[in-house]
């Protein structure tokens, strides 16, 4: 479990193929801030960009760690096939403070930036197309998890093409994830609210069981 509060940005140094085979895989190899891997052993969770992934080998000395990504996961992100900055949370822990809201790590959808404007002198509001079929997750004050940083929902559009959703960020975050880099037409990674994916469920079942 994760909560989307970024705890630092790494950078994706080098990618290689696990295997000859087109499904093998990739194994990545990730550069962290400075003291960043004191607390991580072979084994951890940490989120890359929201999508939860297990240490394979870990260099604390180094600041280095590497982990293997599987075809199925490649194809259902974004921004983990090549190098470059990469949003960083390692697991919550059970005495944790919950800043940001429930998030487990599992990319629902591939979704992109439409537009990203300032607003007013240092905000930015972040405009995005997520797919019809997660229309129903998002709220207005609702939770999302975009590249992994927990975010309220500003507004909601349904269209016929998707829901376009706007969230509105801070200097901080800004400053202290790598949504500051998006543009336009960039894909992002996006998890609904824990709570909302339950709901549907269960509203799902109920209204099956009551069909005639």
């Amino acid at each position: 479990m994760f909560t989307g509060i970024i705890t630092g940005i790494g950078q994706i140094t080098s990618i290689s193929p696990k295997g000859a085979g087109a499904d093998d895989g990739l194994q990545l190899s990730l550069q962290c801030p400075e003291a960043y891997l004191d607390d991580v052993g072979l084994g951890d969770s940490i989120a890359i960009n929201g999508a939860c992934m297990t240490v394979t080998s870990v260099d604390a000395a180094t600041a280095r760690f590497t982990l293997d990504i599987s075809s199925e996961s490649l194809d259902k992100t974004a921004g983990l096939d090549q190098p470059g900055p990469v949003n960083l949370e390692k697991a919550l822990r059970a005495h944790d403070r919950l800043g940001g809201h429930i998030v487990s790590g599992h990319v629902d959808a591939v979704a992109t930036v439409l537009s990203f404007d300032p607003v007013g002198d240092d905000w930015k509001e972040l405009c995005i197309e997520v797919p019809p079929d997660l229309a129903g997750f998002f709220a207005y004050k609702g939770s999302v998890a975009i590249q992994g940083v927990s975010l309220t929902v500003n507004t909601v559009t349904d269209l016929p093409s998707g829901c376009r959703i706007t969230v509105r960020l801070i200097p901080h975050t800004l400053e202290h994830t790598t949504l500051g880099l998006l543009a336009p037409g960039h894909r992002v990674n996006i998890e609904v609210d824990t709570v909302a994916r339950y709901v549907s469920r269960m509203m799902q079942v109920r209204s099956t069981a009551s069909a005639p």
